[in-house]
């Protein structure tokens, strides 16, 4: 049986009584969603999760995947699952039906992805990939490309990858010199290296297309002078069928801290004549469509700080309940107690629980907002839900995989000794944690993103509008009865100050001294994340409150969620006027030491 649980009591309660599901299904094209549908949905994949992909994660952590003669071999039972999860239909959710998908609302797939990637993350990211190079292949390919590449893709049938990484190109991605040469009928031939390309070689699937930037002859230097192409592991014949092997390899794999079973490849493109691939798009605009990749894999890897902080609370929670240790504070003798009866051991647990709801919460409410910004028939409801969408990206990506890290390293120290032994699994989660503040744009590139994109550049209207909705928030809940509603009102309230008073500072600064507003970038992420957080548990406390008003339904989860509420306001919700201070003040230190004085 799987130690992981599906969360599916929280994921309901935050998408049907929190966000208002029954109003997403009330949009356009997402009628289907009915709350109904999407329960039977989630209980349908958490059976795969539970059952399926968790017993795997341990054997795909020990066994990982082998690479041999530039073939890629997965961990054993990795296969079979993905063959199961493909006739599932679980890889066509949020794919448009006009290729065979499901079309199912952001928010609904959402939920969803946190299922597969709670169970087993590196068995997620092979899906995760995929859809990504569906969205810029459905948004930017040619008619060709989308009926070549696209049903495949959708169906599972074929995996996709991004390639945009090389050995002297990470996060600079001017410095890519991967080549692309026409070659006279449409086609071109590619050459050069690309590294850290997840699941770019495997035995899942019959084909893999890559998404690959390059250079044409002659482009412009810089970003500006990168074109996208698609390049098949075996190239497709008229007809559908495939055909001859493409020349692209992978000629090894990494070795890593953690995610063991998904293959880290180094691929070499051109070793033997050229890899042939077409181009999407128009040339030279490369960088802007793989950035349509690159924001839903942002989202996803924000989803998997959330699922493995789900995954390392469940762990811990279980071993607290059943480990016997020491006597009862207070109390000198008597029976040995479990140690969840131990204070400390209580705040770690509740800083788990605490984070992972606020970390949900928001996640969801940004895939709600998804589906409003395409789909809502008022142009200025969509505009606002689209801002506060990119507003929200490098939030959400930044602050849950930094949470995911600290929440993991607790799961450990709940365990004190045995969470350093392997065996126990704790350690696994806190070494697959480690990869997601850094992958898909390291928690320094969404914070410069946030201040200089979605604040700078607009003057800070979206976020100020935010701040606005954040407070009257805050007022529901001083106008709430109940202690705990008192002290939620206020940590949220000093918690604001601190936000627009740091977004101030991004907007003073940010153009007369941009050393300044970076150095200070990261905490202002941070700072957003936890009011944002807090902000998200309030309304959670008031929807229980009203529930329990109302008599029936679950009193004591209803109760947890004022609670928890409480515990987050008074232990994370606190620091936010100390982190508003580093903002607004703290990049004089950064910048203090001449670089020979480190």
């Amino acid at each position: 049986m799987s130690e992981y649980r599906a969360p599916l009591k929280d994921m309901r309660f935050v998408l049907e009584e929190l966000i208002g599901l029954e109003q997403i299904a009330r949009l356009p094209q997402c009628e289907e969603a009915s709350p109904d549908v999407v329960a039977a949905i989630l209980e349908e994949g958490g059976k795969f999760a539970e059952e399926v992909l968790a017993p795997l994660n341990r054997v795909g952590d020990v066994h990982g995947a082998v690479w041999q003669d530039g073939e890629v071999k997965t961990a054993p039972g990795w296969k079979e699952a993905y063959t199961a999860f493909r006739e599932a239909g679980w890889t066509a959710l949020a794919c448009s039906p006009e290729f065979g998908g499901q079309g199912l609302p952001k928010v609904v797939v959402t939920a969803v992805m946190e299922l597969w990637k709670g169970s087993n993350l590196a068995f997620s990211l092979c899906p995760m990939l995929t859809q990504g190079a569906i969205e810029a292949l459905m948004l930017c390919g040619s008619p060709e490309q989308k009926k070549m590449y696209l049903p495949k893709m959708v169906s599972g049938e074929w995996t996709g990858t991004m390639n945009l990484t090389e050995p002297q190109a990470g996060s600079d991605l001017s410095a890519v010199r991967t080549r692309a040469e026409p070659v006279g009928d449409g086609t071109y031939k590619l050459y050069g290296q690309k590294i850290f390309i997840t699941y770019g070689e495997h035995d899942l699937a019959e084909n893999i297309v890559h998404l690959v930037l390059a250079r044409l002859p002659g482009a412009p230097e810089g970003v500006k002078g990168i074109s996208l192409f698609v390049v098949p592991k075996f190239l497709v014949n008229a007809d559908g069928s495939l055909g001859a092997r493409n020349d692209v390899r992978c000629v090894s794999i990494e070795h890593k801290l953690g995610i063991h079973a998904s293959p880290t490849c180094v691929l070499s493109f051109g070793d033997h004549g050229g890899a042939v691939g077409t181009l999407v798009g128009e040339p030279n605009r490369g960088l802007e469509y793989m950035f349509i990749m690159m924001n839903e894999a942002r989202f996803a890897v924000g989803l998997e700080g959330l699922a493995l902080s789900e995954r390392a609370y469940q762990k811990a929670l279980s071993y607290a309940k059943e480990r016997i240790q020491g006597f009862e504070v207070g109390v000198k003798s008597g029976p040995r107690v479990p140690i969840i009866r131990h204070p400390d051991v209580r705040r770690m647990l509740m800083l788990m629980k605490s984070q992972t709801e606020a970390m949900r919460a928001l996640a969801y409410t940004v895939g709600a907002a998804f589906d409003l910004a395409h789909h809502h028939p008022d142009e200025s409801v969509r505009q606002r839900s689209r801002g506060f969408v990119e507003l929200m990206t490098p939030v959400v990506k930044g602050w849950c995989t930094e949470n995911s890290v600290t929440i993991a390293s607790l799961g450990v120290q709940v365990h004190g000794g045995m969470g350093f032994i392997e065996e126990t699994g704790a350690a696994q989660h806190y070494r697959d944690a480690r990869i997601t503040p850094i992958y898909e744009g390291t928690t320094a590139i969404q914070s410069n993103d946030l201040i200089g994109r979605k604040i700078a550049r607009n003057g800070g209207v979206i976020a100020r509008g935010l701040i606005e909705e954040m407070r009257l928030a805050a007022e529901k809940l001083r106008a709430q009865p109940g202690e705990d509603f008192g002290v939620l009102a206020r940590r949220l309230g000093a918690g604001i100050d601190a936000l627009e008073k740091g977004v101030a500072y991004i907007l003073e600064t940010y153009g007369s001294n941009p050393k300044a507003a970076h150095a200070v970038s990261v905490p202002l992420l941070e700072l957003f994340g936890i009011v944002c957080g807090g902000w998200q548990l309030g309304l959670s406390a008031l929807v229980a409150a009203k529930r329990l008003a109302e008599g029936g339904g679950d009193e004591a989860f209803y109760r947890a969620k004022i609670g928890t509420a409480r515990f987050y306001a008074d232990h994370v919700l606190a620091r936010a006027p100390a982190l508003g201070m580093t903002v607004t003040e703290g990049a004089a230190g950064v910048l203090a030491l001449d670089e020979e004085m480190f």
